[in-house]
């Protein structure tokens, strides 16, 4: 499967955003899918999961209440809602497909990367 990062972009502090995650080649609702992020210098961190029916999501705690993960199916697109934005949210986020059962937090369990979009929260 082939994925496609899109909608980050420049926001201020307290705004939002809306990723996208397009898929093609195989149909997404075969895989758990996760979003991570990369921030320049650090390593790259879990932001959220959701499984493949969409009933149950994850969230690290730095992002929960905030950021909102969903998914259409019939669309083959996986979304993050980011609200109240922060500076420290600024990274490039990287949509991720896990052929595993189980909904994984870890990123080197993923099996297929998009290729990051770049989110920048100004303060």
């Amino acid at each position: 499967v082939q994925l496609q990062a899109s909608g980050g972009g420049l926001v201020q502090a307290g705004g939002s955003l809306r990723l996208s995650c397009l898929a093609s080649g195989r149909t997404l609702s075969s895989y758990n899918m996760g979003w991570f992020r990369q921030a320049p210098g650090k390593e790259r961190e879990f932001v959220s999961a959701i499984s493949r029916r969409g009933d149950s999501t994850y969230y690290a705690d730095s992002v929960k209440g905030r950021f909102t993960v969903s998914r259409e199916n019939a669309e083959n697109t996986v979304y993050l809602q980011m609200n109240s934005l922060k500076p420290e949210d600024t990274a490039v986020y990287y949509c991720a497909a896990s052929r595993s059962i189980f909904v994984l937090t870890t990123g080197t369990m993923y099996d297929y990367w998009g290729q990051g979009t770049q989110v920048t929260v100004s303060s």
